[in-house]
């Protein structure tokens, strides 16, 4: 049924199928139908970050920017779903087209750069979901902020989600900010994350609940750099990384008629960059609870990712090619895989 459904929306330019798909998933939900279809979900609790996961895959950031379809998607079966990218100040993002097809390679480019209805949006939906599963909260800087005062802007986010966030999740790492990924190194990052760290911390202390802060990082990294992103996410006490976003390689892709699109590629591509990230991440940070996404578009490569050190995975591009019943697919197989361990 998904194949179908697939070819047809993909005769569509594909943001305006992306809408279209969402709101259709939305009307099956409010008629009781996405369970009907789906089932319920995998049960496979697992306890990090003093949180409580149903099972171990999540919907990554990027396809609920402001969490306006929580309750459908979180029907899906996932054992929790990230919404945002979102920023203080509703945005419009970059200009239209800013989303592409890469079929053949099971990759997607976007250039959306953080297009959001804004944090006040986003907090009142979340407010309302009745998905109770874990809801974490993707967060960042406008495009009219300058890099210099991009703190500003990650600490008003920071305080408008922290009262009804399970997790908030620091995205230092779209392609599509300008100058967003040179916050990822050095002294820059220590300087952000320190006061995030910091404000996060009087946060808990007044709310009476610790709310975990994870960072989400680029694939686009040699050893030494991860070696310093690590350095600085012991230093400044983070609660986990994401790995990764989406990459500016273009290697995988260099034939397709698209592949010059500016913006950044996920899907099968950036599937084995992803998981060096992990590995090298592993190796540097043994207990920091890692969440591995990029490139997972079947139960194996759920499993892949989670033998390069990952604790939980998320989906996106491979959700978009396979269809909701690659969720159950996955939880199942990582169930399996961690009973066998």
């Amino acid at each position: 049924m998904y194949t179908l459904a697939r070819s047809l929306m993909f005769r569509l330019d594909a943001e305006t199928s992306h809408g279209l798909a969402l709101g259709a998933l939305d009307t099956l939900h409010r008629v009781g139908g996405v369970k009907r279809l789906y089932g319920e979900p995998i049960s496979d609790p697992v306890e990090l970050m003093g949180l409580r996961f149903a099972n171990r895959v999540g919907l990554a950031a990027g396809l609920d920017k402001n969490a306006d379809h929580l309750d459908a998607l979180g029907e899906l079966g996932f054992g929790f779903v990230e919404v945002g990218t979102v920023t203080p100040k509703a945005q419009p993002g970059n200009p239209k087209p800013r989303l592409f097809r890469l079929a053949e390679h099971g990759a997607i480019i976007n250039r959306f750069g953080f297009n959001n209805k804004g944090v006040e949006h986003l907090v009142a939906q979340v407010k309302k979901r009745h998905y109770g599963g874990i809801v974490g909260i993707n967060i960042g800087k406008n495009l009219t902020t300058s890099v210099e005062q991009a703190l500003d802007d990650y600490l008003l986010c920071l305080d408008a989600v922290h009262g009804v966030a399970d997790y908030i999740a620091v995205n230092i790492s779209s392609p599509n900010t300008p100058g967003l990924r040179t916050l990822q190194f050095g002294e820059q990052l220590d300087a952000l994350l320190g006061p995030i760290r910091a404000r996060s911390q009087s946060l808990d202390d007044a709310l009476g609940r610790k709310v975990p802060l994870l960072v989400k990082i680029a694939p686009d990294m040699n050893a030494e750099e991860v070696a310093l992103v690590a350095g600085s996410i012991s230093r400044n006490g983070l609660d986990g990384v994401i790995a990764t976003n989406t990459t500016v390689s273009r290697e995988a892709v260099q034939q397709d008629p698209q592949a010059q699109e500016a913006g950044g590629l996920s899907g099968r591509p950036v599937f084995e960059a992803s998981n060096t990230v992990i590995r090298l991440l592993r190796a540097e940070l043994p207990d920091l609870p890692i969440i591995g996404v990029g490139g997972i578009d079947s139960a194996a490569a759920a499993q892949a990712k989670i033998e390069a050190g990952a604790d939980l995975v998320q989906l996106y591009s491979g959700l978009i090619y396979q269809g909701p019943t690659l969720v159950k697919q996955c939880a199942e197989a990582l169930k399996e895989q961690a009973s066998a361990h």
